[in-house]
């Protein structure tokens, strides 16, 4: 199973921004995903969380600005991003646990994407 994150990019502040987050491989059922982000010198901390019962719980800094959706017809998890700010500033990563299918049995799993960098202007 892979996670291919896509959508950051340069944006003014008060700028919004979509991304997107696609899960591939032999998959069975996706449960949770989250979006996280790292900013430079910063752990890293989660975003929003949406679980398969599409259940969402948010970061306190994003409440109220990004919204995340998932499209499970497509394997595909969103998060839209509005009323950016400076200090959104980082690189974005998916996280998805669930359960594929290796040809034989099922398995669980737990990947990340590769991360998307999200940069905000003053």
């Amino acid at each position: 199973v892979q996670l291919q994150a896509s959508g950051g990019g340069l944006v003014q502040a008060g700028g919004a921004l979509r991304l997107s987050c696609v899960a591939s491989g032999n998959i069975a059922r996706i449960s949770d995903v989250g979006w996280f982000r790292q900013a430079t010198g910063n752990e890293r901390e989660l975003v929003a969380m949406t679980t398969n019962s599409d259940d969402k719980n948010y970061g306190d800094s994003v409440k109220g600005r990004f919204t995340a959706s998932r499209d499970t017809t497509k394997n595909t998890v969103y998060l839209q991003m509005t009323s950016l700010k400076p200090e959104d500033t980082a690189i974005y990563y998916c996280n998805a646990a669930g359960i594929y299918h290796d040809g034989e049995f099922y398995r669980p799993f737990n990947v990340w994407g590769q991360g998307t960098l999200v940069t905000v202007s003053s």
